[in-house]
């Protein structure tokens, strides 16, 4: 490979890490906020059931979201890597470890989603709970299915951090990047810690959260400029 072709890949791997970020930002919302405030009605468990039966499809178009989402992540936990590793390869193994350990909870945390969907299948084996029962148990999964959020959200902070501070010291992309990476983890952190510790701050926590939307900043940089390459094969070199 001539060093024009592998400058060339290099700046396509990182152009391809951005646009999976920011294909994530637009499947999550659409799972993660859009449906949950079209259907599930907080504290009235009958109405959340009625709410998912007469529009199963959009439960369900939920779920598919949530699976894009966590199927690319494993892309980009191996691709951030690559990006990275010339920086400190302990510390960017630390930043993929910490997001792959989010992505895996993502994919479980759909069973609460599934679950909920067998409560309400009308299946015979059912019959041994009252409609009240049922509804209360499909409430019951939602209501895990968000407090699971939470833990992957402290994973994702943690992966932030580092990813921040990767960035930062890389020299190779934009030290401001690194810095908004780093807000926007310790927003996810604070979310996570303050709704388990001091629930009742519940609103205030989620304000904070939403500035987390710092980290968009980082991939539409890789996605427009990539990294400076020249810079990236110096790091290399002097890490080999």
């Amino acid at each position: 490979m001539t060093t024009k072709e592998r400058m060339n890949s290099l700046k396509k791997t990182a152009r391809i890490a951005g646009l999976l970020i920011l294909i994530i930002s637009v499947f999550a919302p659409f799972s993660m906020m859009y449906v949950p405030s079209n259907l599930i009605v907080p504290g009235d468990a009958a109405t959340t059931a009625n709410n998912i039966m007469a529009s199963d499809e959009l439960f369900r178009a939920g779920i598919a979201s949530d699976s894009v989402v966590f199927l690319i992540e494993i892309l980009i936990t191996v691709i951030l890597y690559v990006l990275l590793q010339p920086v400190s390869n302990t510390l960017s193994l630390v930043a993929a470890f910490s997001r792959l350990a989010m992505t895996v909870i993502q994919g479980i945390n759909l069973l609460n989603h599934f679950i909920p969907l067998l409560l309400l299948s009308g299946a015979g084996y059912l019959t041994v709970f009252e409609p009240d029962q049922l509804h209360a148990l499909v409430l019951l999964f939602l209501n895990a299915h968000e407090y699971v959020v939470l833990v992957w959200g402290l994973f994702f902070g943690l992966h932030l951090f580092f990813l921040g501070y990767l960035v930062y010291k890389s020299g190779y992309i934009p030290r401001i990047l690194g810095v908004l990476l780093i807000i926007a983890s310790l927003c996810y952190l604070t979310q996570g810690f303050g709704n388990i510790l001091l629930p009742k701050y519940e609103e205030i926590f989620a304000t904070i959260g939403f500035l987390s939307i710092l980290e968009l900043a980082f991939p539409s940089w890789l996605l427009v400029k990539g990294v400076n390459v020249e810079k990236w094969e110096n790091r290399a070199l002097e890490s080999a």
